[in-house]
C-alpha cells in the first residue's frame, strides 16, 4: 500500500515497486529452495504481543533475523492510520467551529426578528394565543432553515466525500475504496445542524415568553442618551453629525455591537486556521527539503560498507559533495514505554543531512550521547540529561544505556541522532557507511546516473526531486484539499455572517433611516449612517479574529501532530491580511446590496403614525 524505497521517505511508483512472483520461480532465479526473507504471523485472540515477538527474535537470531515488530510499526498500516488520524482531527477542530457560527447566525436572526415583531406578539397573546403556539410559530421558522440547510449540505457533503475518498484512493492506490452513503452518517450529520440551530434559537425563544402582553403592544422606550465625556473633550468638532450618530447607535447597545463584532471575528478566525493549514506545508517543504535533507540524491548500499566508499562516490561524474551516513535500528525505551525507531548517524559538520532546531537553527551533534526527536522524548517522558535503554538490532545485538544529549525537532517520522564516530564506537566497529548523500552537477546527472548503475554495491538511488514532487502530490495534496474546502466553507459563512448583520440592521432602524430621509438626509448620507457602522465593527473584529486564528491554528497543530509528520505552529502575516481581506470583501459585497434596498425604503410608509 505504501511502498517506499531504500532512502526514500515517500513512495515514488516509476521509480520503485514491488513485483509478485510464484515461490518457485523466485527460489530457482535466486538458486535458494525453501528459504525466506520475511515471516508474517496473525496472533489468537489473547496472545501477547510482546511475547510472540520475545520469542520469535530468539528463533530467528542465529538465521539473521533482524527483530520483530508490530503491525502499527509496519510502514504502510503506520502511514494509512497517520493519514486517516490527520482527517479525523481536523474533522473534530474545524465543524464544532462552524456548528458555533450556525447557532450564533440562528441567535441573531430570532433575537432581531422577535424584537421588530414585539408588538405583534403582544397582540397575539392579548388575544389568547398561548406562548407554546408562538414559540412553535418561530421554531417553525428555524426548522424550515435549517431543513434547507441540511438538504443542502447533505448534497454538497456528498459530493466532496466521494472527491475525498478518490482522493484517498488515488493516494494508497486502494484498489478500490468507496464513500458510504449510510443512512446513520446523514442522521448523525442532521442531529448535529439541528442541534446547533436549537442552541442558537433559545434566546429569541426566551425573550417570546418572556415578553408581557401590555409591555409588547407598546413601542420600545427610546434609548437615553448621556453625555459620555465633558464638553471640553466632545468630538462634535472633528466628526460630522452623521457619524457621531453612528458611534452614538454603537456605543449605546454594548451587546448587540459586541454580538456583530464577535460574529466577524469568529469567520476571519475560521479563515486563517484553515489557510494556516494549507501554508504549513509549504513550510514543512521548506524546512524538510531546502533546510534540512539538501542532498540532491542518495545511494545506498546493500550491505554496510566502510566510510571510505564517500570518497569512490566523491569521483563520480557530476558529485559536487558526497557525505557518508550509518543507519542502525534499534529499540529505545524507557520504562515500559518503547518505540521501534532509526538511528542516524554523520559526520561532524555535515551541510548537506542537516538537523534543524525548532528555530530553524542547525543543530551540532554532541560527540556523546543520543539526540532524538522531541516527539519522541514526549512519548518516552524523557528530558535532556535522562537515560534511556536501546537494544541494538544490527551486528552485535545488545542492549546499552544511553543519555539523552539533545531533543531536536525534526517534522517526518522520529529517529535518534548520534555522531558517526560515538556510534562506530557503540557498535564496537570502525566507522561503516550505509549511503551517501552527494549534490550534483544539474548539467551532468545521466552521467552520475549510468555510473551509479554500473556499481554492483549500490541497492538504490533516491532522489530529492522525485520525493518532493510526490510529497506534494500525495500528503501535502491530502492536506491541502481537506483546507482548502474548509477554506471555501470559512468564506461563505464570512459572507453569511456580515450580511446578515448589515441585512438584520436595516431591518431594526429602517423607519429610523427613511425618518431621515424625509427631514432632508440624502440618499448618501443615510446609507453612510448605516454603512459606517457595519465598517467600523467589520474593523474592530480584525484584532480579536487573529487572536482566535492563532488559538485554532495552534489547536489544529497539536491535533495534526502524530508519530510520523509533524507541522510549525507559523502564521504567516499573509494569512491575517488574505483572511482580513475576505471579510472585508464580504462586507463590500453586503454593502452593495444592502444599498439598493435602503434607496428603496418608503417615505410615505413612515409618515403613518404607529398604533
Amino acid at each position: 500500500i505504501y511502498a517506499v524505497g531504500p532512502g526514500d521517505i515517500m513512495p515514488d511508483g516509476h521509480r520503485f515497486g514491488v513485483i509478485w512472483m510464484s515461490e518457485r520461480a523466485l527460489a530457482s532465479a535466486y538458486d535458494l529452495e525453501d528459504a525466506f526473507s520475511s515471516v508474517s504471523l496473525k496472533l489468537l485472540p489473547g496472545t501477547s504481543e510482546r511475547e510472540v515477538m520475545m520469542r520469535l527474535d530468539s528463533l530467528l537470531d542465529r538465521y539473521g533475523g533482524h527483530a520483530a515488530y508490530g503491525r502499527k510499526d509496519q510502514t504502510s498500516h503506520a502511514w494509512l492510520d497517520h493519514e486517516l488520524d490527520m482527517l479525523n482531527n481536523m474533522s473534530r477542530t474545524l465543524p464544532p467551529i462552524f456548528l458555533l457560527v450556525s447557532a450564533f447566525l440562528v441567535n441573531l436572526t430570532l433575537s432581531r426578528l422577535v424584537s421588530l415583531e414585539r408588538e405583534q406578539i403582544g397582540l397575539l397573546k392579548a388575544l389568547g394565543y398561548r406562548n407554546a403556539g408562538i414559540v412553535l410559530h418561530y421554531l417553525k421558522f428555524v426548522g424550515v432553515i435549517t431543513a434547507v440547510g441540511i438538504v443542502i449540505g447533505s448534497l454538497i457533503g456528498t459530493w466532496l466525500g466521494s472527491y475525498v475518498t478518490g482522493v484517498f484512493a488515488d493516494f494508497f492506490r486502494f484498489p478500490f475504496l468507496l464513500f458510504t452513503k449510510s443512512p446513520d452518517l446523514y442522521v448523525a450529520a442532521a442531529g448535529l445542524s439541528v442541534f446547533a440551530a436549537a442552541i442558537g434559537a433559545l434566546r429569541g425563544l426566551r425573550e417570546v415568553v418572556n415578553l408581557a402582553p401590555a409591555v409588547a403592544m407598546q413601542p420600545p422606550a427610546p434609548p437615553v442618551f448621556r453625555r459620555t465625556l465633558p464638553l471640553s473633550l466632545s468630538a462634535a468638532g472633528l466628526v460630522s453629525q452623521p457619524m457621531r450618530m453612528m458611534l452614538r447607535n454603537v456605543a449605546h447597545h454594548p451587546v448587540r455591537s459586541f454580538l456583530t463584532a464577535f460574529g466577524m471575528s469568529l469567520a476571519t478566525a475560521i479563515l486563517i486556521v484553515s489557510l494556516f493549514t494549507k501554508g504549513t506545508m509549504e513550510q514543512l517543504v521548506d524546512v524538510t527539503y531546502f533546510l534540512a535533507d539538501r542532498q540532491d540524491a542518495t545511494v545506498s548500499f546493500f550491505e554496510k560498507r566502510p566510510r571510505e566508499v564517500a570518497f569512490q562516490i566523491a569521483r563520480l561524474p557530476g558529485v559536487l559533495n558526497a557525505e557518508p551516513y550509518r543507519e542502525v535500528q534499534v529499540r529505545i525505551r524507557n520504562g515500559h514505554v518503547e518505540r521501534r525507531i532509526m538511528i542516524r548517524a554523520r559526520p561532524r559538520g555535515a551541510e548537506l543531512n542537516r538537523i534543524i532546531y525548532a528555530d530553524l537553527r542547525p543543530v551540532v551533534l554532541p560527540e556523546s550521547g543520543l539526540a532524538i526527536s522531541d516527539m519522541l522524548a514526549k512519548i518516552l517522558k524523557v528530558r535532556v540529561g535522562d537515560t534511556v535503554e536501546v537494544d541494538l538490532l544490527d551486528s552485535e545485538r545488545r542492549t546499552v544505556s544511553l543519555p539523552v544529549a539533545a531533543l531536536v525537532e525534526d517534522y517526518l517520522g522520529m529517529r535518534g541522532m548520534m555522531d558517526e564516530e560515538a556510534l562506530a564506537r557503540l557498535l564496537r566497529e570502525a566507522p561503516m557507511a550505509n549511503g551517501v548523500s552527494v549534490s550534483l552537477d544539474k548539467n551532468r546527472q545521466d552521467e552520475f546516473y549510468a555510473a551509479v548503475k554500473a556499481m554492483p554495491v549500490v541497492s538504490s538511488l533516491a532522489l530529492q526531486t522525485a520525493s518532493l514532487a510526490t510529497f506534494r502530490d500525495a500528503v501535502a495534496l491530502l492536506v491541502t484539499t481537506m483546507s482548502s474546502i474548509y477554506t471555501g466553507l470559512a468564506a461563505v459563512i464570512a459572507f453569511g455572517v456580515v450580511y446578515n448583520n448589515a441585512r438584520v440592521s436595516l431591518s431594526e432602524r429602517a423607519r429610523e433611516l427613511a425618518s431621515l430621509r424625509v427631514l432632508g438626509f440624502t440618499r448618501g448620507e443615510v446609507l453612510g449612517i448605516l454603512l459606517f457602522e457595519l465598517a467600523l465593527l467589520t474593523l474592530i473584529a480584525q484584532p480579536p479574529g487573529w487572536a482566535l486564528g492563532y488559538g485554532l491554528a495552534w489547536i489544529m497543530k497539536t491535533n495534526l501532530a502524530g508519530e510520523l509528520m509533524r507541522v510549525r505552529l507559523v502564521v504567516e502575516p499573509a494569512t491575517y491580511v488574505f483572511a482580513s481581506a475576505i471579510v472585508i470583501t464580504a462586507a463590500v459585497l453586503s454593502a452593495l446590496i444592502v444599498r439598493r434596498r435602503v434607496n428603496r425604503l418608503d417615505l410615505v410608509a413612515v409618515l403613518k403614525t404607529r398604533d
